[in-house]
């Protein structure tokens, strides 16, 4: 299941977006007002709710339901306009399409990618975005040309992140451990950076280590740290500009697989991963979900810089959750924070909560959390989700 992006509109209500795919939502960069969400319980359609303009949001209605069950939906992300969409497709072909939501009619095809598109985000700054595929390719487009203007052959299928002004992008190549860093006006050329991410605190728990399976990235507001995400029972930050492994957060369990009972698998694998983590606004905090259904928040305002060149053999910093509260029956697999309002919008495949943080600031005690009212919208997934 995924989530969609939010409007890129400052004067527009944000969006939240959810579809049936490999992961379950993806709320990022909410910019604006935050007071509507959309949610599908299949990947056949989109469900639109209102929230109330008031301090306290106690009830939500549905205001709009979109289809698209003959090419189905999966990474949707709003573009700049809150009235139109981008998704990959799941049936029929692996085409991007640009989707308007005002009259429900689909305003440009991208063609390029031969194979599922595992990967799908906005430029934060024009109408640029990339896609990352299960053929391989990494492809640069435009909203207003159908061709893709840009094309990067891998030798595994990768993920994408922009940082926030746009200018660089990240790419994750799985198979091999690297995170590439490109200049995105000589994304031609090679990366000016190449991130090794590699832990040698696995090796105490196995030999050889296990393996780590990136699942997302998001950059902090600054650029100065990149968020990884992963199937694992940790996530990592980097040093994006000089590639040092800065942190580890663990104490959650991860979503590689997806029930408690099941047992792990030699390999690493995606499970339901992929948007169960990310910043807060103002990137002083990691929020998120984990297997057992908790949240937890870690605290990374502190991160000890490093200097000099990168030493693999140099533990990171491990990091335990400031604090773990209670979120859904089942796994949390979606967790993002609205950049407006003081409210956390949480998901898994029985229910979506939107949690407003009354007090984020600490509390007297170790508590940042404050307290929590949550939102339970009765948007059903399928069983066998």
């Amino acid at each position: 299941m995924e989530v969609a992006s939010l409007s890129n509109n400052v004067t527009s209500r944000a969006f939240l977006l959810m579809t049936e795919g490999t992961s379950l939502l993806l709320l990022q960069r909410m910019r604006h007002s935050g007071y509507t969400i959309a949610s599908s319980g299949s990947e056949l359609q989109i469900q639109f709710f209102a929230l109330p303009k008031v301090q306290l949001i106690v009830a939500s209605r549905l205001t709009k339901t979109l289809h698209s069950k003959k090419y189905g939906v999966d990474l949707p992300r709003f573009t700049h306009k809150n009235t139109a969409i981008i998704y990959a497709s799941t049936k029929e072909d692996d085409t991007i399409r640009y989707h308007s939501l005002h009259d429900n009619k689909y305003l440009q095809y991208f063609r390029g990618h031969s194979q599922r598109v595992i990967s799908l985000e906005m430029s934060p700054v024009d109408d640029g975005f990339m896609s990352g595929s299960m053929d391989k390719t990494v492809r640069l487009w435009d909203l207003r040309a159908p061709q893709c203007r840009g094309l990067l052959n891998l030798p595994a299928p990768s993920l994408v992140a922009y940082d926030a002004t746009g200018l660089v992008f990240a790419v994750a190549v799985n198979h091999y451990g690297r995170i590439l860093m490109y200049d995105h006006a000589n994304f031609d050329k090679a990366p000016f950076l190449t991130v090794t991410l590699e832990d040698p605190t696995l090796a105490r728990v196995s030999f050889p280590p296990r393996a780590i399976y990136m699942t997302s990235m998001a950059f902090s507001s600054s650029g100065k740290y990149l968020l990884v995400g992963c199937s694992g029972d940790a996530h990592y930050i980097v040093d994006a500009f000089e590639g040092h492994i800065l942190a580890k957060l663990e104490g959650h369990i991860g979503l590689e697989r997806r029930r408690l009972d099941t047992p792990m698998n030699i390999e690493p694998q995606r499970g339901c991963s992929g948007e169960e983590v990310s910043w807060t606004p103002d990137s002083k905090y990691i929020v998120s979900g984990g297997l057992d259904g908790r949240i937890c928040v870690w605290d990374v305002q502190n991160i000890p810089p490093r200097e000099g060149p990168v030493d693999l053999k140099l533990s990171p910093l491990c990091i335990q959750p400031l604090v773990k509260t209670d979120g859904h029956p089942g796994p949390a697999r979606c967790v993002r924070f609205n950049p407006r309002l003081a409210m956390m919008a949480t998901a898994s495949a029985e229910l979506v909560c939107l949690c407003l943080i009354l007090s984020f600031a600490p509390l007297t005690g170790s508590r940042p959390f404050g307290t929590q009212i949550r939102l339970r919208m009765q948007t059903k997934l399928p069983k066998n989700f």
